[in-house]
């Protein structure tokens, strides 16, 4: 769990520094930046990230929501050593066209657990 790094996303700190994160908050952004990166972005290493945004304009249904489900288990298990995924939970928030992830984990090591929400918008199309 050691290390510091450039904090996500990346800011300026209040020395006029880039901000650095290090610990628990930089596994948080390390999750943050692998599920919000698709496949294929990073030329160097195209396998990384998240199938996430496959389903941007898929419909809210608990079908989409298993299969993000997936997506993010696969993702962290492959992504993010660090950590021990315990659960993860995809609701269809049908008013506002999104579906709300919550990834329950146990950081290796130190056993800390934690969870972490993420809202998903699905786009609908007009």
């Amino acid at each position: 769990m050691d290390g510091r790094g450039v904090a996500y996303p990346v800011r300026v700190d209040d020395t006029g520094g880039i901000a650095e994160s290090a610990g628990v908050e930089r596994i948080r952004q390390s999750i943050l930046v692998i599920l919000g990166t698709r496949p294929g972005e990073r030329i160097m290493r195209p396998d990384f990230g998240c199938e996430l945004h496959s389903l941007a304009f898929a419909p809210n249904t608990p079908s989409t929501a298993n299969l993000a489900r997936h997506y993010v288990e696969s993702a962290l298990a492959r992504w993010e050593p660090r950590i021990e995924v315990t659960g993860v939970s995809v609701g269809n928030d049908l008013q506002a066209a999104a579906l709300v992830i919550v990834i329950a984990y146990r950081i290796r090591g130190v056993g800390d657990e934690r969870t972490l929400t993420l809202p998903f918008p699905l786009e609908q199309p007009s």
